[in-house]
């Protein structure tokens, strides 16, 4: 029997973030016994805390989804940051290093935990092909798209800028368009609506790995990359709070500032569930 925790990460409301499965001392189990436990999850990521190989890093973790291990996701650094620390994880140094395949990766502890974004492994311009894939995808003019770059920071990231908050909230996606896609799109709050709600932003993330499609509650590689190309771009502020997983009953919040050349993305994360799983 091994440890276990079920955290939910990017609220502090219970049961409206984005929940992340965390399998402690995992050193000792299979690729197979890691991809079956995850697809049996069903969740949006499962991790595994392992020893690390870098002398640089605190731990080690490997993230797996339904399909398959990715190289970085955020919701998964956060939440597996809170479980190892709530187990009683040192760090070296007042930041927690995190390994994973996507290299080191430091989690700084304030109110909340957060994460400095990684480089964009694909960044700028979608091709013209692609880019009508998207726009038939999410079900939009292309003209309604102020904006579609590269944001993939791991897993296949690609970001819309549907300009307002209204119309990210009004997308009805092609589930059967999406095929291979993974796309998030961003819009604005006014400001007298983002004083009410908290967040200046929507954002939604859908993905497909070519025989499930979803929508994810709360994406915090999604939200990077996100920051990363749109503060950039002059298109958002260097700190704002996004929301995301309304449309599917979720309450997130992901809180974006971008200081001395990095992005940080930061949010709650509190463990709901914990003791032990048999593998």
């Amino acid at each position: 029997m091994l440890p276990f925790s079920q955290v939910d990460v990017f609220s502090a409301q219970p049961w409206r973030g984005n929940p992340l499965a965390v399998v402690h001392d995992a050193d000792g189990l299979t690729d197979e016994q890691m991809a079956d436990f995850a697809r049996w999850t069903n969740l949006s990521e499962t991790t595994f805390l392992c020893t690390p190989t870098d002398p640089g890093a605190d731990y080690r973790v490997r993230i797996w989804t339904i399909g398959g291990e990715l190289p970085f996701a955020g919701h998964p650094t956060i939440g597996s940051a809170h479980a190892w620390l709530e187990a009683g994880g040192v760090a070296q140094g007042a930041d927690v290093v995190q390994e994973c395949g996507a290299g080191l990766v430091t989690v700084r502890r304030a109110e909340r935990l957060g994460f400095a974004a990684p480089p964009l492994m694909r960044s700028g311009d979608v091709d013209a092909d692609l880019r009508g894939r998207v726009v038939t995808a999410l079900g939009v003019a292309d003209d309604a798209i102020e904006g579609m770059a590269w944001v993939d920071n791991g897993p296949g990231w690609i970001g819309v800028d549907l300009g307002s908050a209204q119309a990210v909230l009004d997308v009805v996606p092609d589930i059967a368009a999406f095929t291979d896609l993974k796309v998030t799109i961003l819009g604005r709050w006014s400001t007298e609506r983002a004083a009410e709600l908290g967040a200046d932003v929507e954002v939604r993330a859908f993905y497909a790995d070519g025989r499930d499609f979803g929508e994810d509650p709360v994406t915090g590689s999604a939200n990077a990359g996100l920051a990363q190309w749109l503060i950039a771009a002059g298109a958002l502020p260097p700190t704002y709070v996004a929301r995301q997983g309304t449309v599917i009953g979720r309450d997130g919040r992901v809180h974006i500032e971008a200081a001395d050349g990095e992005v940080w993305v930061t949010g709650d994360a509190v463990t709901r569930v914990s003791g032990t799983v048999t593998l």
